[in-house]
């Protein structure tokens, strides 16, 4: 893909920048940062949806379970967020890229007025060549003000920054027919068609103990895609060279069609 002054969003699991532990990855997080940093010195412009604050804030003070209540989790997400921050700001620093922080909730992106202001501050950072970083703010959501997972969210900042593509960097290579980890015979699928797949069946229970997600709700992230005309890719975030190999077009990951993609409408 010609990225050359186009906006990717690339959507980076929990899973991706962590341990089993809830620690940071580090050597992942510094191979992510220095890709990313390749990427956007080649001309795109990143939009990154980051997950990971609340699993690293548990790491960080020790808990190996999630708290179970709400004021327990928010304090997690306060201390993650800006232990995630930090070495975003020092690892792409490395590379001389500057960063910025947007936290979102729900009610920002429904109301007309406060989402054009979200957009002027992407469209600002964009043109000083700075890479936003947002998560949704978990410090302060409630049940009416949450996206629910950040690949919704990552679809809505792809659809609101009118994004050429969004990339979803997650535990696994793509969807497969079943859940692999459990199914020998489980096949992968590198192209679906939202309009004409039914997937959703298959997708059912493929997550990961450090997400909020699965994949069903990539594919509902690529459903919200799809009529803006946005493809989506989900890429194994195991091996940030993956995104090279995206890059280069070749064979990696799965590909969700945005409308009008006539190469793959007919396969």
């Amino acid at each position: 893909m010609n990225i050359r002054d186009k906006r990717i969003v690339i959507k980076i699991g929990t899973s991706t920048l962590t341990h089993e532990s809830g620690h940071i990855n580090i050597r992942r997080f510094e191979e992510l940062v220095k890709v990313l940093s390749d990427l956007q010195n080649a001309g795109a412009h990143l939009i990154l949806v980051s997950s990971g604050a609340i699993a690293v804030g548990m790491g960080k003070i020790g808990l190996r379970e999630k708290p179970l209540d709400i004021p327990g989790t928010q304090a997690c997400a306060a201390i993650g967020q800006c232990e995630l921050m930090h070495l975003y700001d020092t690892l792409f620093g490395r590379f001389n890229h500057n960063v910025a922080q947007l936290l979102l909730t729900k009610d920002i992106v429904e109301d007309d007025e406060r989402l054009q202001h979200v957009q002027n501050t992407l469209d600002t950072l964009l043109d000083m060549h700075v890479i936003p970083i947002i998560n949704e703010n978990d410090t302060v959501a409630i049940d009416e003000l949450v996206f629910g997972d950040n690949d919704t969210l990552s679809a809505m900042v792809a659809i609101l920054s009118d994004a050429a593509g969004l990339i979803i960097l997650s535990d696994i290579d793509g969807l497969y027919t079943s859940n692999p980890r459990t199914d020998p015979t489980a096949a992968f699928i590198p192209f679906v068609d939202v309009e004409k797949d039914e997937v959703e069946s298959i997708a059912a229970g493929v997550g990961t103990a450090r997400g909020t997600g699965g994949m069903v709700t990539k594919i509902q992230a690529a459903k919200l895609c799809h009529p803006a005309g946005i493809p989506l890719w989900i890429l194994n975030g195991s091996d940030p060279r993956n995104l090279y190999d995206w890059l280069d077009e070749k064979p990696v990951g799965t590909y969700f069609t945005p409308k009008g993609d006539a190469d793959h409408a007919n396969r």
